[in-house]
């Protein structure tokens, strides 16, 4: 057991600085290729602190873990929004600027429905599969269309000053993107390989340990990113990388695993973690859209909310696992 905890923190700590790697090339990559400091902010490094999960949920389908996967990205969204979110708004209260983000919430409580609707046969096919990332390119090319025809909004501003790609030479950059990929990949093996052992030594299933410990730990990104904007006062940012990651997680995340390998989806996933995630995520709307007329705002007692939810739900997944 020793072994296995130190394979899964080495694996969960060489994932975080692979990451950030990955991100950093690509982005010099991208900025080499031609594509504008908005692109490079919104798709490159918003959707890039998803990667971890992204791995993860692919070397899960590969290990013949499909729980496991599945954890993870939904795992990662409740997560996302219910203690990353709750502790941003701690820190300061996120307020709600942009266009961009009010158009976006609709779409991810959509997306939310979409994959229910495709799980409700308690399966999700290829051709399920297929369909989520039909939807995630399809959305993807329509907000990059959108975006540059936009001037002003708020988040592009801020995405523009905040996010510029890291002074790297083209070799640099390349090598950037080569050693982080093969960090990602050597680095989630690890952690599937620690959380199903540990997960089968304690008789825990693959769905709560992704539900739990590895949504958190491939979750850190965010954290970071998030935080790190919120001390910065850049709040559309801050909520920008969640919703920008839960839509990846849904589309892509789900959908590259589905397509390496078709799953079963558990009762309890469709009548307690989809809900959780549905509820939380419907939530954020309604915090962003409370004032009429106004700019929204996710105050702090709206963060000690979200950490509330956060804390009831893993107990709920505690009792689960102990009763």
């Amino acid at each position: 057991m020793l072994t296995v905890s130190i394979v899964l923190v080495l694996g969960l700590l060489l994932l975080l600085w692979s990451a950030d790697k990955f991100i950093d090339g690509s982005a010099a990559t991208a900025r080499y290729l031609g594509m504008s400091p908005l692109l490079i902010g919104m798709v490159i490094v918003g959707f890039g602190t998803s990667v971890p999960e992204m791995i993860v949920s692919a070397m899960a389908a590969f290990a013949d873990s499909p729980e496991l996967a599945l954890g993870n990205a939904y795992g990662s969204n409740i997560t996302n929004i219910a203690l990353i979110l709750g502790v941003t708004a701690l820190i300061a209260p996120v307020a709600v600027q942009s266009k961009i983000l009010r158009r976006e919430l609709p779409v991810l409580l959509g997306s939310i429905v979409l994959v229910t609707l495709l799980s409700w046969n308690h399966a999700l096919s290829r051709q399920d599969a297929l369909v989520l990332l039909t939807m995630f390119g399809l959305l993807m090319y329509a907000f990059i269309r959108d975006d540059l025809k936009t001037c002003g909004d708020e988040l592009q501003v801020e995405s523009e000053k905040e996010y510029t790609a890291p002074k790297l030479t083209r070799a640099k950059a390349a090598a950037f993107v080569a050693i982080g990929l093969v960090g990602l990949i050597v680095s989630s093996r690890m952690l599937v390989w620690g959380a199903v052992s540990i997960a089968r030594s304690l008789g825990v299933s693959d769905l709560i340990i992704g539900l739990t410990v590895v949504a958190l730990g491939t979750s850190l990104p965010e954290l970071a990113a998030s935080v790190s904007a919120a001390l910065k006062k850049e709040h559309d940012i801050a909520l920008g990388n969640i919703i920008g990651s839960n839509l990846f997680n849904i589309f892509c995340v789900v959908g590259i695993a589905g397509v390496i390998k078709p799953m079963e989806v558990a009762r309890e996933v469709l009548v307690r973690d989809i809900p959780v995630m549905f509820g939380v995520t419907l939530l954020l709307f309604l915090f962003c859209c409370a004032r009429k007329g106004r700019q929204g705002i996710i105050t702090r007692a709206n963060g000690v909310v979200f950490l509330l939810i956060y804390v009831a739900y893993t107990a709920w997944l505690m009792y689960t696992v102990f009763k």
